[in-house]
């Protein structure tokens, strides 16, 4: 399994380049299915949402699907996915798009399909994988709120892959508190390994050996 775990979407040259060695043929020659699921359970303005589909759509796929995980057949769902060379999963609610997975039965079909593709996450879509995404890391981590709007007090994770725990966004504009002190303070409360990476790095994994690419700053915490 390969995967490039990102905060921020592909928005530097490190992260397409490595997408690009990783699928081994050019995007022109590959299909993509981008899975906005997350997004959906977020208020507000979605500018940022089309920002990255348009980001994504611009390095001219030869097929560019989009893939909503709710609503659909399960089998049309994992249809859809064997369909693509990339499994590009978006941002939002990373505890929805954990549920959506997990509450449509979809997870063992979605492993099963990432044995021969990439999968590339932007924010939500990278944090699904720790086996430590639960009700007890929203409260280590401080964002038990994203997980209580949805009327859930706790969580499976669909996945369980990794022993380590992926935080997005650290010296972000867009999140100003999210400096050395929130990290910090997570860190000093958790009992798991963190990933923090801030929008230009991302934490790639390749058949099980863990490195970060990045043209920012990231700090990891064992």
């Amino acid at each position: 399994m390969n995967f490039l775990l990102t905060a921020g979407g592909l928005r530097n040259d490190t992260l397409r380049d490595a997408l690009r060695e990783m699928l081994g043929k050019p995007f022109g020659s590959a299909n993509v299915v981008y899975v906005p699921t997350a997004s959906v359970a977020e208020p507000g303005d979605h500018g940022w949402f089309l920002t990255d589909m348009n980001r994504l759509h611009g390095l001219g796929w030869r097929e560019f699907d989009v893939l909503e995980l709710n609503g659909l057949p399960r089998r049309m769902v994992l249809d859809r996915l064997l369909h693509a060379d990339v499994v590009y999963v978006g941002g939002g609610n990373h505890y929805h798009l954990a549920r959506s997975i997990t509450g449509n039965g979809l997870a063992d079909g979605f492993l099963k399909a990432l044995e021969d593709r990439v999968y590339v996450g932007f924010s939500a879509g990278s944090m699904i994988f720790s086996r430590h995404l639960t009700g007890n890391s929203a409260d280590v981590i401080g964002d038990t709120e994203d997980l209580r709007v949805l009327g859930e007090a706790t969580l499976e994770p669909p996945f369980g892959l990794f022993d380590w725990y992926l935080k997005p966004h650290l010296y972000s504009p867009d999140f100003p508190e999210r400096g050395d002190t929130w990290a910090d303070r997570i860190a000093a409360r958790a009992d798991f390994p963190i990933y923090f990476i801030d929008d230009e790095t991302a934490v790639r994994v390749r058949d099980g050996e863990v490195d970060v690419l990045s043209e920012g700053r990231w700090r990891f915490h064992p």
